[in-house]
């Protein structure tokens, strides 16, 4: 086998969820694509690590030349309510049951000492002060996902906002147990719906 042939299986080999012999595939359709689009799908490749950025409020990504995602721009969300949520994907899969119209806040991770994910590490900085500088009292909605990385992350906001003297301006809910058996990326959109209009405060 050529070694750009085995160094491209080997790189696509890298991508979760791909086994070698899917890697193998992929490799191939690859090597028998047009020329154009092999070309188009580099330059995919290299727009978004040079095109795309983070929202300066919420954390999800977006065009790099603009400041706020729509979300977080668009007047008619309910600016007082935040989902928190680990990954860009989650806040996808809420959005699209159109149950929800409030506003994110991505923390991209959860603490995980195993993994070397630490509190510095994730966006928990920018959420306090969203609360500290709104003028109205703030539902902070707690959307984890069922894993004890999560737990050790939600303890961490609720113990942070009581320490900060921030309690009197949030109330704390948790989507409901609906998604004790789910990732949300995973949940469906009737779980989602389910989960969301049955949280409970904490």
């Amino acid at each position: 086998m050529p070694e750009s042939l085995k160094n491209l299986i080997n790189m696509i080999s890298f991508l979760p969820w791909i086994w070698e012999k899917s890697a193998t595939k992929l490799a191939f359709f690859l090597l028998h694509s047009n020329k154009n689009y092999l070309e188009n799908f580099r330059e995919a490749l290299v727009d978004i690590k040079e095109n795309i950025w983070y929202c300066a409020k919420c954390h999800c990504l977006l065009d790099k030349w603009k400041k706020l995602c729509n979300i977080c721009s668009d007047e008619n969300r309910n600016q007082n309510s935040i989902i928190i949520v680990e990954e860009y994907l989650d806040m996808l899969s809420i959005e699209q049951t159109w149950a929800y119209k409030g506003t994110y806040h991505i923390l991209w991770w959860a603490i995980s000492p195993v993994n070397w994910v630490f509190v510095w590490d994730l966006n928990f900085e920018s959420l306090f002060k969203r609360i500290e500088n709104s003028d109205n009292k703030v539902e902070i909605i707690l959307a984890t996902n069922p894993n004890i990385e999560w737990e050790a992350t939600s303890s961490y906001i609720k113990e942070e906002i009581s320490s900060r003297a921030l309690k009197h301006k949030t109330k704390i809910t948790r989507l409901s147990r609906w998604l004790s058996a789910w990732y949300i990326e995973y949940a469906d959109n009737m779980t989602l719906i389910s989960a969301i209009k049955e949280r409970k405060e904490i």
